[in-house]
């Protein structure tokens, strides 16, 4: 059966069951509530849910979850990963550029049997999220486990948040000052693709930088928040404002073109957006698809589990620097899919 959990607005949870219709066009999504994937290179995949328990109780315990075993392989290796941070540095000296989100996809084989629900049960247990989502709907293409700390885009009636995370460590204390220099960045960019949908003199940072902290690392979150002009739908505000900008670079369009020079796979629902709308109340919460496990068929029949992660590249970035803040982020997510770590 047709399954989503996800966080709501206030904190909770909503579960939602049951699948009255699958789309691809964001103006079918006029009524009722929608799980929401949008892959980051623009794919659309929207299901409207039959069933909708907006206070929907804890987890309990997490199902028993046997762990993917295979080996994990990257679309970027090591040192291609590091070549890539040098041609980025490049391009910024030649001044195509001003910062670049480099990632890479990891993937491993694993056997029909292992539910994406199941892993989404872990990582809740493991790796608490504020904007965790899980989706079972494999009938629309949809075995996504999410964790995610950052908002891509919270709508509240004609109010609209997005909360873009730029800078990672393992402390505090070991936060650089390019850390802070990419989050100003970034915040700068979103603050321009939401004046395009918003009332003059509405957009606004709410906070710049604060710290936030997360099972084994800390980030630096800002807050940008705008009052939609009338008449903006969903379709104008995802037009303005996606793919997310602490995700893809600045300036944005020349980031792009070096995330399709420089990545040999198409990262999917990683950096893309997952959540939900309701449309019946002009209410979302679109989470930034990182910390973001997912299951796919290859045209061979393998059944392989992904995982993406990345890092900020700007002029003052150190390629193994760079190459470990990857290894970071992905680390105590991908002991939590093997089965090593339990909480």
């Amino acid at each position: 059966m047709a399954w989503a959990r996800f966080s709501s607005l206030d904190g909770g949870a909503i579960e939602a069951s049951g699948a009255q219709a699958v789309t691809h066009d964001i103006d079918d999504v006029d009524s009722g509530f929608w799980a929401v994937v949008l892959t980051f290179e623009g794919d659309l995949t929207a299901v409207r849910m039959s069933s909708v328990d907006r206070d929907a109780a804890p987890l309990r315990a997490a199902p028993s979850w046997p762990g993917a075993v295979g080996e994990w392989t990257a679309s970027l290796a090591d040192p291609a990963y590091v070549g890539g941070v040098e041609e980025v540095r490049e391009r910024i000296a030649r001044g195509s550029v001003y910062q670049v989100n480099l990632c890479r996809v990891l993937g491993t084989e694993v056997p029909d049997g292992l539910s994406v629900g199941d892993l989404g049960a872990v990582l809740a247990q493991g790796n608490p999220a504020p904007y965790a989502a899980t989706i079972d709907i494999p009938e629309a293409g949809l075995e996504i486990a999410c964790a995610s700390p950052e908002v891509y885009l919270v709508r509240q009636g004609d109010t609209v948040t997005s909360s873009p995370i730029k800078g990672t460590a393992a402390s505090a204390d070991l936060l650089l000052p390019k850390d802070y220099a990419e989050n100003v960045m970034i915040v700068d960019l979103v603050r321009n693709d939401l004046q395009h949908v918003c009332r003059p003199g509405t957009v606004r940072v709410d906070h710049l930088c604060r710290l936030e902290p997360h099972p084994g690392l800390v980030h630096l979150v800002s807050d940008v928040t705008g009052v939609l002009r009338e008449g903006m739908g969903w379709r104008d505000l995802l037009d303005a404002s996606f793919p997310p900008g602490s995700v893809s670079g600045a300036p944005k369009h020349t980031a792009l073109q070096a995330i399709a020079d420089l990545e040999p796979a198409a990262r999917g629902p990683y950096c893309g957006a997952i959540g939900w709308i309701d449309a019946d109340r002009d209410e979302a919460l679109l989470a930034v698809g990182i910390r973001t496990f997912w299951a796919s068929r290859e045209p061979d029949g393998r059944r392989m589990l992904r995982f993406g992660t990345g890092a900020a590249i700007t002029w003052s970035s150190d390629a193994q620097g760079e190459l470990r803040e990857t290894e970071l982020k992905a680390s105590r997510l991908l002991a939590l899919a093997r089965g090593v770590v339990r909480g």
